[in-house]
């Protein structure tokens, strides 16, 4: 989990440096009006990152295989109206919810890790898959938003 633990620190790191130098106008813009902004991509990974942080913690206390349930991500990006948000006010929240998920994560060991879990299309899987599948949709929009 050490790996796994810097890399998310790393790309916290690497993407609070971008958004706080960012210019709002590019932060804003929608390459199409069918896409996310940046801010809009970055209300998803704060989505993303409340239903994990759930996830990660649940998984040890609810019945066993835990049910993973999805989430409307389109609709809750529009709901939580992130592309008026403020960016700053958006960053410290997706930090302070990331760092929570590192300090949940260095509490597993190898039997925590192996909990059971089914994924919304009833193949089971465990808690390391789902905090690895974490860290990839991670890396995957916060280059989006940095490399963009």
């Amino acid at each position: 989990m050490n790996s796994t633990i810097s890399r998310l620190n790393q790309l916290i790191t690497t993407a609070e440096a971008y958004l706080k130098t960012a210019h709002r106008q590019k932060l804003a813009a929608k390459p199409k009006p069918t896409q996310w902004s940046k801010k809009e991509i970055l209300g998803h990974l704060i989505d993303s990152a409340r239903y994990n942080l759930s996830r990660f913690t649940e998984i040890h206390i609810k019945p066993k295989p835990y049910q993973i349930v999805d989430y409307e991500q389109d609709e809750l990006v529009l709901v939580n109206d992130y592309q008026r948000a403020e960016p700053k006010d958006l960053t410290m929240l997706w930090v302070s919810l990331n760092k929570q998920i590192i300090h949940v994560i260095k509490q597993q060991n190898e039997k925590t890790l192996q909990i059971q879990a089914k994924l919304p299309n009833q193949k089971t899987t465990n808690l390391l898959f789902l905090i690895n599948d974490y860290l990839e949709h991670m890396e995957h929009h916060v280059k989006q938003i940095v490399d963009a």
